[in-house]
């Protein structure tokens, strides 16, 4: 079994690294009233384990039957055959609707249960990002007319991808990447309860390849800890959409910014990262093969901006744009 599954959080005082948010989740569920929530953040930082503890802590045992958390990926992402396929939809979903309208439904019709034994349920839905503006724009009404029987939790990697509508009905609260310190001691638990060893160096490269992503972590940790010698990390480590931004920078070499713009762009779209992990591959792609100081600059400008929830599509052509200008022209290609 998977150590990430092993290991994971079962109250709200076994996530680590999220003191702040974690505090008002409890405060939450202590007073039994919980807002409308935005959640984001990078993967593997405790998103989803917490909405679950939350509702471990409001509900008790019952927290299943009061929580319903759906997919935004498989209620729109699929289209209509996969709506009217899956088991959970049978009984709801219209054969004669659109996509929207079967989705607007469907929203509705488990906003409007009312729960046995609290006040309200809760509606979770994962990667939030995937619903389009006319998925958001029905659940506005949604939100305002059953507020009172359900509360809506946006769990989300790209927060600019919710619209205003919908971000300003809810508290957002930010899930920051995990310290190192706090991974590499969460790791050592682990060893220690799987009587497993690593090598020191080995755990220090796997804390800096998770960069705070603790699900992440904890996956190489098992890798390594069950291949034993010869195992070379840093290649484990080196993700195919690290391979994808490597790819990027090549295009623009070539003077192809049409291309590299549309590399970039698959890594959000068919990959599913956010703009600020998109920024990571690339620094992490500047790192091992190039040394120049306007790169380092362009990143850190374009990651700045992410963090105030800017365009992703934008803020990113803009930082291929002026990698292009400040560093890959003829000018410049001489400094490399």
């Amino acid at each position: 079994m998977l150590w990430s599954e092993v290991y994971r959080p079962k109250g709200c005082g076994d996530i680590i690294g999220q003191d702040e948010v974690v505090r008002y989740l409890v405060s939450f569920a202590d007073a039994r009233s919980v807002p409308h929530m935005l959640i984001s953040g990078p993967h593997g930082t405790g998103k989803t384990v917490a909405v679950e503890c939350l509702a471990k802590r409001l509900y008790g045992e019952n927290w299943k039957a009061n929580t319903t958390i759906l997919s935004a990926a498989d209620l729109l992402g699929r289209g209509r055959s996969a709506l009217e396929t899956d088991e959970r939809f049978a009984q709801i979903y219209r054969k004669d609707q659109s996509l929207i309208v079967n989705f607007k439904y469907i929203v509705k019709w488990y906003a409007s249960m009312r729960p046995l034994d609290a006040d309200f349920k809760l509606m979770v839905f994962e990667d939030a990002e995937d619903m389009t503006f006319e998925a958001q724009q029905a659940l506005r009404r949604t939100m305002e007319r059953y507020s009172t029987t359900c509360r809506f939790v946006f769990i989300t990697i790209r927060p600019s991808a919710i619209i205003p509508a919908i971000a300003s009905r809810c508290l957002p609260l930010f899930f920051a990447p995990l310290e190192s310190a706090l991974v590499r001691a969460r790791l050592v638990e682990i060893l220690a309860a799987e009587e497993a060893t690593c090598p020191a160096d080995d755990l220090d490269l796997i804390v800096h390849a998770a960069q705070g992503d603790l699900r992440r972590a904890i996956l190489y940790l098992q890798i390594v800890a069950g291949a034993g010698k010869g195992l070379d990390l840093a290649e484990v480590t080196r993700s195919e959409t690290s391979n994808v931004a490597a790819s990027a920078f090549d295009a623009i070499r070539a003077g192809n910014f049409g291309a590299a713009r549309s590399i970039v762009e698959s890594l959000m779209i068919e990959y599913g990262l956010s703009a600020r992990e998109v920024v990571h591959e690339l620094r992490q792609v500047v790192r091992r093969e190039y040394n120049h100081p306007a790169l380092a600059i362009a990143l850190a400008d374009a990651d700045c901006r992410l963090c105030h929830n800017a365009n992703d599509f934008v803020q990113i052509n803009a930082l291929l744009a002026r990698i292009a200008r400040e560093v890959f022209s003829e000018e410049s290609t001489a400094a490399l």
